[in-house]
């Protein structure tokens, strides 16, 4: 379980495909503290298990759903990427409960400067999970706790405040970019109890 507060950017060292999956190699710092091997850690929102590790490093293994799933696929040697340890019981909740498993990748539209350092960024979301995004909800992007400021259509807009552009990879993109989408997992468990307790009536 994650919240979407990104500690560090790290960068990619290497990524490595084999046959079926890859293995993604990146330097850190903030989230090998206290690693161990087998510890999570969300790269981007994805949620991955640290495999090997040393005092600059951390290798995790890509299995073949997670490249068709995330962007993880596109990076390469230098990719900046978002990194975030699990959430620990006694720490605080400052963004949301991310699970770090990616629903889907969406493209970014447009980041475009308010002044003073904020942005305006927009992402056009795929069919399959538009329906579960709400204006004043809560959905990661890449990792990032975002707050839906606006959603028509297919497209959502959130604000960017200047610490989330400066400390996250958000300020490396160019539109046409993807980014990971995770949406709040309670809509979709909500969608499926409600459609499971509707009654079939039947029909002559």
């Amino acid at each position: 379980m994650f919240t979407g507060i990104i500690e560090e950017l790290g960068r990619v060292a290497a990524l490595d495909t084999g046959a079926a999956g890859a293995r993604l190699t990146i330097g850190a710092t903030t989230v090998l503290n206290d690693a161990i091997v087998g510890a999570s850690i969300a790269v981007n929102g994805t949620c991955l298990t640290a495999v090997e590790l040393t005092p600059t490093q951390f290798s995790a293994d890509l299995a073949p759903e997670t490249l068709a799933r995330t962007n993880l696929a596109g990076l390469r040697a230098g990719s900046p990427v978002n990194l975030e340890r699990p959430l620990r019981a006694t720490g605080r909740l400052d963004g949301h409960f991310v699970l770090g498993h990616v629903d889907a990748t969406a493209e970014l539209v447009s980041i475009e400067a308010l002044g003073s350092g904020h942005w305006w960024m927009q992402i056009r979301l795929p069919a399959e999970v538009t329906r579960y995004v709400v204006e004043k909800g809560s959905i990661a992007v890449d990792g990032i706790s975002l707050t839906v400021a606006k959603i028509e259509s297919s497209v959502a807009s959130f604000t960017i405040i200047p610490h989330t552009y400066e400390t996250t990879t958000l300020h490396s993109y160019a539109p046409g970019a993807r980014v990971n989408v995770e949406i709040d997992m309670l809509a979709k468990h909500l969608e499926k109890l409600i459609g499971s307790t509707i009654p079939v009536v039947a029909t002559q």
